[in-house]
């Protein structure tokens, strides 16, 4: 039933027990989504925050941190977790994969906010240095994590991200892709890493991101978020383009309405902790295509419920979302 559903936040919300209340919205009526709007996930983020590992693995009892790239992402970025997280790895043998896991994701998110979002000139000797030592560890940890459970698809997409740091080369990540798609040929999360390493600025070649991606979203059943994948293609060609106005044409609006009725507006779909993501993907392609009709029920759906990511390609992600959502 609650997958069935095709109202706002507030409809979804009265359906599912665990859905969080929105917190105190924005003027514009937006908010951002903490701990992906789920109360399981919340636990798990306030046990972590607080160190403790016994809590942390009895509030992981509902997820497969193995295959759930959002939950797993929720520690990757909480700080404070490289602090406690190596005890975890050395003394609790019966759990060391998860513990490793956690331990290789948080280096790999705390190694980026060494190095910074500043391009490469920009980037000290010291940040470089501390940068790859934290992606150093998470290498370590996740090939371990990776062997101990080998059909684990997370630490496939955490290691494409650190060997795409590291300019491993594409001989390597190519290896890593192809091992994340052996176990989940359908992973969203491994089709976006692999769709940023072929764009212009990681020594992609022009266009061949989009055909990967249509190639993906050919593959994709109905109402699989896979077609997120066109979105986020989308997405990165904007980003790589001179011009902002270069998604705006019938053919690309066309393709952006295909792929969002084929995946998030599908009745098949399924809503899991941190949907909204999926969703925000489509509202920020579709508001780049200026297209009008399908992106009204995005941010319809949405309800105010804004993720970070992919907004934070503008200087101002939260207020670009508030903008592009009121005026749809």
């Amino acid at each position: 039933m609650f997958g069935r559903l095709f109202g706002g936040g507030a409809e979804r919300a009265a359906a599912d027990p665990h859905v969080l209340p929105a917190p105190r919205r924005q003027r514009n009526g937006t908010y951002a989504l903490r701990a992906l709007g789920d109360a399981r996930v919340l636990a798990l983020v306030e046990a972590a925050d607080a160190g403790e590992w016994e809590a942390v693995k009895e509030a992981l009892a509902p997820f497969d941190l193995g295959r759930d790239h959002q939950v797993l992402g929720e520690l990757a970025v909480l700080d404070g977790v490289q602090e406690w997280i190596g005890r975890a790895v050395e003394e609790d043998k019966e759990h060391r994969a998860t513990a490793l896991l956690i331990s290789g994701a948080r280096h790999i998110s705390w190694g980026w906010e060494a190095r910074t979002a500043a391009r490469a000139v920009h980037v000290t000797q010291e940040q470089w240095r501390v940068f790859h030592e934290r992606l150093d560890i998470a290498e370590e940890q996740l090939f371990e994590a990776a062997e101990l459970r080998p059909e684990w698809v997370t630490p496939w997409r955490q290691l494409l991200t650190s060997g795409r740091g590291m300019s491993l080369g594409t001989t390597v990540n190519e290896a890593r892709f192809d091992a994340g798609l052996r176990r989940d040929p359908l992973d969203l999360e491994i089709h976006t890493e692999w769709l940023a390493q072929l764009q212009p600025r990681w020594g992609g070649e022009p266009g061949q991101a989009l055909a990967f991606a249509r190639e993906a979203f050919a593959r994709a059943p109905r109402g699989h978020n896979l077609g997120c994948v066109i979105a986020m293609a989308h997405i990165e060609e904007w980003v790589e383009s001179d011009r902002g106005d270069c998604l705006e044409t019938p053919e690309i609006q066309a393709e952006l309405r295909e792929a969002a009725d084929h995946s998030i507006l599908h009745p098949d779909y399924v809503w899991r902790p941190g949907w909204q993501g999926d969703f925000n993907m489509f509202a920020m392609a579709l508001s780049l295509a200026d297209e009008r009709h399908t992106v009204r029920r995005v941010f319809r759906t949405l309800d105010g419920a804004y993720t970070k990511w992919p907004w934070t390609f503008f200087a101002e992600p939260e207020k670009e979302f508030a903008r592009r959502h009121r005026r749809a």
